[in-house]
């Protein structure tokens, strides 16, 4: 199931979750990062358990995925250091194929879950899932309507309205609204619009993101005070007019 179609979970006040991922393997990170991403989530990043302890104390992740292993020190202190400030916070241990002690100890300190190494991307989503609905970090999205100021949009029926006018969209269209409102006033590459939207990356046409922004401007904003917004060189944002 893609994360398109299961239930969207965001953090209770409406904004995106946020993940703390910490490994030292540069590759692993990536991958988890672009994992997370796609689901919506915020996610921060750490190589070591210093970087880890002080990424946590900036960011205030709802769920941490902490490799056991780290240059400086292991996963165990890294949490240890970091339930000083955040006691509640739900860990997932990155652990060794046949490293028995290493899952029964994060356990038994207070570890929440573990993956062993290689592990299914979707596996570790799924226990993320699992875990922040558990840990009450989470809401489901209440409903099929997305509403951002006077722009409502029906998962449902693709129905689309703003002002209670109602709105055309094509199929492409909708999804790219779609896309903007489950992250209101989050700026958004056009990579990562690509991806999502499209599924793959168009290489050199990502000018395709820049045709499609303007076709829904000229059917979301037309007359009305704008709601989709450029930031150059950094991607685009929606959020309710005058905000």
């Amino acid at each position: 199931m893609s994360s398109t179609e299961r239930e969207q979970l965001t953090r209770p006040d409406g904004t995106p979750i946020r993940v703390l991922t910490v490994d030292d393997e540069p590759s692993l990170t990536e991958l988890l990062s672009m994992a997370m991403r796609y689901e919506g989530w915020d996610v921060t990043t750490a190589a070591s358990g210093t970087g880890a302890v002080q990424a946590a104390r900036d960011a205030r992740p709802d769920a941490i995925v902490l490799d056991m292993m780290l240059p400086d020190f292991d996963g165990l202190e890294v949490m240890r250091r970091i339930r000083t400030e955040q006691p509640d916070v739900p860990v997932i241990f990155l652990t060794a194929k046949d490293a028995v002690d290493d899952r029964v100890q994060g356990l038994t300190a207070g570890g929440d879950d573990y993956v062993t190494k290689p592990f299914s991307l979707e596996e570790l989503i799924a226990r993320l899932r699992g875990l922040l609905r558990r840990s009450g970090a989470t809401t489901a999205r209440p409903g099929p309507e997305l509403v951002v100021g006077d722009l409502v949009l029906d998962e449902d029926s693709h129905e689309v309205t703003r002002a209670g006018e109602q709105i055309q969209l094509t199929a492409t269209e909708f999804e790219l609204l779609r896309y903007l409102m489950r992250n209101p006033r989050r700026v958004l590459s056009k990579a990562q619009i690509l991806d999502r939207v499209w599924n793959y990356d168009f290489g050199g046409q990502a000018n395709v993101v820049e045709l499609y922004i303007s076709y829904l401007r000229k059917k979301v904003d037309a007359g009305r005070d704008p709601m989709i917004h450029t930031l150059r060189g950094a991607g685009y944002v929606l959020k309710p007019a005058g905000a």
